[in-house]
């Protein structure tokens, strides 16, 4: 292939979008597909001086804070249209009532299993997302390659599920952290469906994102007063670092260099990349938390990803 052709190839299209990953994008993907699944494991050490609810409703207010920051330094005509009466309210609120649920399982969850089976669990969104879009859109409807990579995953799933009875390694109670892990990742499917299916899904990113923050913070902080959580009078590097990192760097920093990639390249091939979250995240949780990694455990991620895969690519295939 020549010069001038690659270069072509590579060149931005009209609206700005590159029509191939290059090394840049690999990167950052990379870089995010890390954060995201070390986001688990800092959940996990923040536990030990932060209640669950009240670490999740830190995290939502701190990000939704810096993300008015970040709206506010784009400019006026930015900052307008994000603040603009434009009917999404409604899809707002059930959408930051479903991520502030999911969140809650997260982090609940996490006192009962271990990060590397929560983040395993978690990533069976996408397929909640697969079998509910065809409600939402009749052309997206499953194709029998789509249908085997859900019951892969789905196998994958049970087979690690049913350890947590049989023999658990995080603890007795470790089928209800399971569980949790289960449901936050049916509610975050259920957030994706709202997000496309209700009017957020003509506002600018950084609008649904805010909407999910600051109605998860509200609730959240209200659902840590209701259930009687002790608020910790005295904190330490060991949760303040962790909880930095997960305010900073993963809900705020990687969501909006995740909505860059995605304006700026192929969204399926950025969507691919996510396959790399659960290995990332299952390793951190082996490399930094000591947490055991059994054969059971491997097969269901090895089970997720490859269903993940077939959910993603069968369209591109077909």
């Amino acid at each position: 292939m020549s010069a001038s052709l690659k270069k072509r190839e590579n060149t931005p299209a009209a609206d700005g979008r590159r029509p191939h990953l290059d090394a840049r994008a690999v990167v950052l993907l990379l870089g995010c597909c890390a954060v995201w699944g070390l986001g688990q494991v800092a959940a996990k050490l923040t536990l030990a001086e932060i209640p669950p609810l009240l670490q999740a409703a830190l995290r939502s207010a701190g990000a939704a804070l810096l993300l008015l920051a970040w709206c506010r330094w784009r400019g006026p005509s930015f900052w307008h249209s994000v603040m603009q009466r434009d009917g999404s309210a409604r899809g707002g609120w059930l959408a930051g009532a479903l991520f502030a649920a999911e969140f809650a399982c997260i982090f609940i969850g996490l006192q009962y299993t271990s990060a590397s089976r929560m983040v395993v669990f978690i990533y069976i969104a996408p397929f909640v997302v697969a079998l509910g879009m065809p409600f939402i859109a009749r052309s997206e409807k499953l194709s029998s390659w789509q249908l085997l990579g859900l019951v892969a995953a789905f196998a994958g799933v049970v087979w690690a599920f049913y350890e947590g009875f049989m023999r658990p390694t995080a603890g007795p109670m470790q089928w209800l952290g399971d569980a949790l892990g289960l449901a936050a990742a049916v509610l975050w499917g259920l957030t994706t469906l709202v997000l496309r299916g209700s009017r957020l899904g003509q506002v600018v990113p950084e609008k649904a994102l805010l909407w999910q923050l600051g109605v998860s913070a509200l609730a959240l902080a209200a659902a840590s007063v209701a259930a009687g959580e002790a608020w910790p009078q005295r904190l330490t590097g060991a949760s303040l670092w962790p909880l930095a990192f997960q305010t900073v760097v993963v809900t705020f920093a990687s969501y909006l260099v995740w909505f860059w990639l995605v304006r700026h390249y192929p969204a399926t091939r950025v969507a691919a990349f996510t396959l790399l979250t659960p290995v990332f995240g299952l390793l951190a949780g082996v490399w930094l938390l000591g947490e055991p990694l059994t054969a059971r455990l491997m097969l269901a991620l090895v089970a997720v990803c490859a269903g993940i895969a077939l959910v993603n690519l069968a369209p591109r295939r077909a």
